[in-house]
């Protein structure tokens, strides 16, 4: 093998190895329904992003700083947290690590969920929930109060393709994608999955209390 072909098989090589370390450091998450993901952290809150910087989180195993970017933040409501008021949340500094990207001006409101670290810092990613306030439907609103809460026993099953089906009593199958090719559809933006008296789980639709055991399906 020549001179040049051995060049450009290292250099290949390099590239192929670069393009699979990229991949690899690319953010991957499976979608959460809102009740999912509010289940799942330790922290949700609705609040107004009101600056942003980039600090220093410590170092890796080689020494190396580990950058992050603070979010200062003015908490309007905590639906689920620690016992105090939440100023900051903490994220990575590109998508490609997960990292989220807020608007900083405080006039928009966001639904902010997220893990709380054990130095008591919020970290929040790509894979958390977080949406603008007023992107938010009435009764997913509503359900932060409450409704989510006693659903966090079942388990939400998304559907990606068919045939698709539940295995067990406690879960509720979420068809979005199936049926509207949207993640954040019917089901997202007006359901509960809500445990019942025999302690099997159905959706919900609506906010306020079933009025009927075993009740599937009910208007607001």
């Amino acid at each position: 093998m020549s001179w040049t072909m051995n060049r450009c098989f290292v250099t290949l090589a390099i590239l192929f190895l670069w393009r699979v370390e990229e991949m690899s450091e690319a953010c991957s998450c499976s979608p959460a329904h809102p009740q999912q993901a509010f289940c799942n952290s330790d922290v949700v809150i609705r609040a107004k992003v009101v600056g942003t910087e980039e600090v220093d989180s410590g170092n890796d195993i080689y020494g190396n700083p580990i950058k992050r970017i603070k979010y200062d933040i003015k908490q309007m409501k905590m639906f689920k947290g620690p016992n105090q008021e939440v100023d900051a949340v903490y994220t990575a500094p590109t998508s490609a690590m997960c990292g989220v990207t807020l608007e900083t001006s405080g006039r928009n409101e966001y639904l902010i969920t997220g893990k709380l670290e054990n130095d008591g810092t919020v970290h929040v990613t790509l894979c958390d929930f977080m949406e603008q306030w007023e992107d938010l439907s009435a009764t997913q609103k509503k359900n932060l109060v409450q409704r989510y809460e006693t659903g966090c026993d079942c388990k939400i099953t998304r559907c990606t393709s068919v045939p698709c089906m539940i295995t067990s009593p406690t879960e509720c199958l979420w068809t979005d994608w199936i049926i509207e090719k949207l993640v954040n559809g019917e089901q997202a933006k007006h359901f509960a999955c809500i445990k019942r008296s025999d302690d099997s789980c159905a959706w919900y639709r609506g906010a306020a209390a079933p009025k009927r055991d075993f009740l599937d399906i009910e208007d607001p």
